[in-house]
Order: structure tokens, then sequence, then C-alpha cells
């Protein structure tokens, strides 16, 4: 049996890196224009080559963002942009417009069509005729119940859904608030997030919100690969290299577990603890499990929580000295029980005794992020690995 697949974002080159070495099948990457993430790096076709081999070499996938609201003055030079992604190893293009849809499919007949959620699809006639187009994947609309979920997969189309990350209060994203409040245009890469700004009310202290939870399906994983989803897509192309690292590791752990028969309660609330540790919302199922309602929103303010439980970041280990080499993020000191978590899943837990800085000085604390620190670990570290705090 096929697994299911892990889908991440990356929004530049070495999240991509990041979001592979921790456990995603694939990874879905903006290019410089067509994108709707513009104030995300991003990544240039040398880039996308780049990203690429990478991906190929480990034996996974690349998927290209190419869903814009197009307007005319858009349409100058897209196709020539296409080329360029194909000739860079681009693996499919996630995309909404019909035309781009009709133009990948007769033009670039060995690189997947996926159609966007952004097209909003909430049927099985929508998948079907999708599916004589030509269209290998469909992301349905994120405002789908399991069982109409469960309808789409039935049509033999690969239907690949949103699992982790923020939701858009707006349909699928289908959002022209930032076009009014702020003269960027969400629907072409411009969203400000004003459904998360706090608005007053009048004669009252009070802020209203229409912000929506995050969106967090750990529990329902297996539910996914038993109605038959293709793929398990994360949200967050401007998200941290901690928080892709932590919820493809985790995801990665719940999706293995599922298949080697060995899942528990027990182990899905760990990974829950862990996903709640890199979250800054509360979170929610959202569609999946019920209509939507007042618990899966925030309408009178709420608290963004941002902790330091990110460390450092492994760049080598001394296997002679036994010396691990880090780029500190947030404060340590000795005595602090800490974890170290490693691409392929592996967790040590230990004690923090000596710090050193890099010229081996010894130290009573670290408190300057992004400073070279020496620690003496007796376990193999992998490059890439990252301390946390012990969860």
């Amino acid at each position: 049996m096929k697994k299911i697949e892990l889908l991440s974002p990356a929004g530049d080159l070495s999240r991509l890196k990041i979001a592979l070495l921790y456990g995603a099948d694939a990874v879905y990457i903006g290019g410089r224009d067509y994108s709707l993430r513009a104030n995300a790096t991003n990544f240039s076709h040398e880039e996308i080559k780049e990203a690429c081999d990478f991906a190929h070499n480990l034996g996974k996938k690349v998927y290209q963002t190419v869903n814009i609201v197009f307007h005319n003055e858009d349409i100058d030079g897209i196709y020539d942009y296409l080329k360029k992604s194909v000739d860079a190893g681009i693996d499919a293009f996630i995309v909404s417009d019909p035309f781009i849809i009709n133009y990948i499919v007769k033009n670039f007949p060995n690189v997947e069509v996926h159609v966007s959620t952004q097209n909003s699809t909430t049927n099985i006639e929508t998948v079907k005729f999708f599916k004589k187009e030509g269209v290998k994947r469909v992301v349905p609309a994120r405002e789908l119940s399991r069982e109409e979920i469960k309808e789409l997969c039935d049509t033999g189309v690969d239907i690949e859904v949103f699992i982790h990350g923020a939701m858009c209060t707006f349909y699928s994203g289908r959002c022209t608030l930032s076009n009014y409040v702020t003269n960027r245009d969400s629907n072409r890469g411009g969203c400000a997030q004003v459904c998360r700004f706090a608005f007053d009310i009048d004669n009252n202290d009070t802020k209203f919100t229409m912000a929506t939870k995050d969106l967090n399906m750990a529990r329902y994983i297996k539910d996914m690969i038993n109605i038959g989803v293709t793929s398990l897509k994360v949200e967050g192309r401007m998200r941290s290299h901690y928080y892709l690292a932590t919820v493809m590791s985790s995801y990665r752990k719940i999706i293995d577990a599922c298949y080697d028969n060995k899942l528990t309660d027990e182990f899905i609330m760990e990974q829950e603890k862990i996903l709640a540790r890199v979250a800054n919302r509360e979170t929610s199922t959202h569609y999946f499990t019920h209509l939507a309602d007042e618990s899966d929103q925030y309408y009178t303010g709420r608290q963004e929580l941002s902790n330091q439980d990110y460390l450092a970041y492994c760049l080598d280990y001394d296997k002679e000295n036994k010396i691990l080499t880090v780029s500190e993020r947030n404060y340590f000191e000795p005595g602090d029980n800490v974890e170290i978590f490693m691409p392929g899943g592996k967790v040590i837990s230990l004690v923090i005794n000596e710090i050193y800085d890099e010229d081996m000085n010894l130290l009573d604390k670290a408190c300057h992020p992004e400073q070279i620190l020496k620690l003496k670990v007796d376990t193999y570290i992998e490059e890439s690995s990252m301390i946390r705090k012990k969860v």
C-alpha cells in the first residue's frame, strides 16, 4: 500500500531542506511571481532547480504554486515563466485559473496539475470535470466535512487536504478585506491578514475580531487514510524553520504509526503536546467533524503567545572530542533539561552541563541569539538537529 503523502510549505530554500529532512514527502513553494505569498522570500528559477535537485536526490517532490487570480496584465510572461519552472524540474503546478490548467496539460504532459483550494471545489461533479480536463489532483475547499471529503476521494482523483496551520476566515481564501483596508490585493499575493485585526466597537471597551483558530488534525490522520485522502497538507510558507521541523516530525511519526499499527491514544496525546508548544494560537478541527461555529473562532480578542522553547540549531558534531557546535536561538543555562530532536525522528534528552563560546571559554549562560556555542554531548548529533526545552 502506498503511504499517504505529507506535504510541507517552504518559503525559501533553507526551509525546504529542513521540511524534507524532517519527514515531508513533498514541499510546495512559490516562485517570485504568480504566488499568493508575495511576502515570503520565495524562489528564483535557479533556486527552484536547486530545490528540485535536492528533493529528487531524496526521492521526494516539489510543487509550485501559480494560483493567483489572474488579471489581463498578469498573463504577460506567464508561458515563459512556466517553461522555466518545468526546465528546473518542478513536479507539479498548483493552479486555480482554468486557462493555466489547460495550458499546462497540453504543453507539459509530464508535469502534474493540482487544482488549488483557491478554486473552492466543494462537490463531486466539479472534481469529475477537472478529471476530464487532465487534472491529477484537487485541493478542495477547506469548508468540507469528513463525509464530503470521502465522496470526493471516491471519484478516483487524488485529493489533498489541509491538516494543520492557519485557516482563512473567508471561503477558501477568497477574500477582499485587504483590498479595501490596505489597498493590497489578497488574491494576487497581498493578503494583510485583516481578519486578525482587532476592531473597535462603538461605546465598548471590548475589541471585535473575526479571526479563526488554527487547524490541527493530528487526531484524525488515521481517518484521512481510511477515507482515501492522497496528501496531507500543512499551511505556512511564512513559518519558521523550527515550526516546520517540529510539525513535520510529529506528523511523520503519526503517519508511520498508523501504517505500522502502533498508533495509540497516548502517542497522539504526546504529539499533540509537542504541536501545541510550537503554536501561538488555539486549534480546532473546524469543518471536518462539525459545521464550524463560535468555538472555532475568536470574536472578542485573543492572545497569541510565543514561547522560547527553541534554544539552538545544531551546526556540527566533533566525534573525536564529543563537542556539539550550535547557533543559539533563546536563553538557556547549565542545569536546564532539554531535548535534541533530529532529522529522521530520533529524540534524546539531556541536562545542559557546561557551555562554551566559539573559543572554548566557559560561559555561565547562553544569552545572545545567533552566538556560536559549544556543548559537551556524549551522543552523536546530526547536523540540522534542533534543541528545545524538554516537552
